[in-house]
C-alpha cells in the first residue's frame, strides 16, 4: 500500500514572515514528509539546527498543522468523497471559514472566485454520514447557499 504523509497547511489569525528558504522547506515536506532533517539541510543549503528551528516556528504559528498520510483512490474502499461549493453572506467569510475548519467532515477547504465563495471537500464512510456532515454546515451561520457533488470516480491524480 503506497502511503505518504503530507502537511496540512492553513491560514490562521497569527501571521509569520515566511522567506523563500521556508517556501523550499514547505515545498519539499509536501512532496516526502517522511525526508530526514539532514536530508532537507542539505537540499537547502542550511544547517540541521536551522531546519528544526524553522519547523518547529512553522507549527508553532500554526502554519503546519499537522503531518497524515494520504492514500491512493483505489485502496480507500468505503470513503465517499464529496465537493461543497458555498456562497457566504457578506463579510462573514473569516467566520464560515473558521468554522468549516472545525468541522471533522471537511478534509480540504479552498477559497475561490466566481459565483461560490468556498470550496469544501467533505469525506465520510457512509451516505448517512456524509448527510449528516452536510446538514451541519448548511446550518453554520454565514452560508447563504451551497451545492454539492458526489465524486464517482478519479482518472488522473497528479
Amino acid at each position: 500500500m503506497h502511503k505518504k504523509r503530507h502537511i496540512i497547511a492553513v491560514l490562521t489569525s497569527l501571521t509569520i514572515t515566511m522567506d523563500e528558504t521556508d517556501h523550499q522547506l514547505l515545498a519539499l515536506l509536501r512532496q516526502d514528509a517522511r525526508l530526514s532533517v539532514a536530508t532537507l539541510a542539505q537540499k537547502l543549503k542550511v544547517s540541521r539546527g536551522t531546519v528544526t528551528n524553522r519547523i518547529r516556528r512553522l507549527e508553532d504559528s500554526g502554519t503546519i498543522v499537522g503531518y497524515t498520510v494520504r492514500l491512493r483512490p483505489d485502496v480507500q474502499h468505503n470513503l465517499i468523497i464529496a465537493w461543497m461549493s458555498i456562497a457566504v453572506d457578506g463579510n462573514q467569510t473569516r467566520a464560515v471559514i473558521a468554522n468549516l475548519l472545525g468541522e471533522p467532515g471537511v478534509a480540504a477547504l479552498h477559497d475561490t472566485n466566481g459565483r461560490w465563495d468556498l470550496l469544501a471537500e467533505l469525506r465520510a464512510e457512509t451516505l448517512q454520514e456524509l448527510a449528516k456532515v452536510l446538514e451541519r454546515i448548511r446550518l453554520l451561520k454565514g452560508i447563504s447557499s451551497t451545492e454539492t457533488s458526489i465524486h464517482l470516480e478519479t482518472f488522473r491524480v497528479a
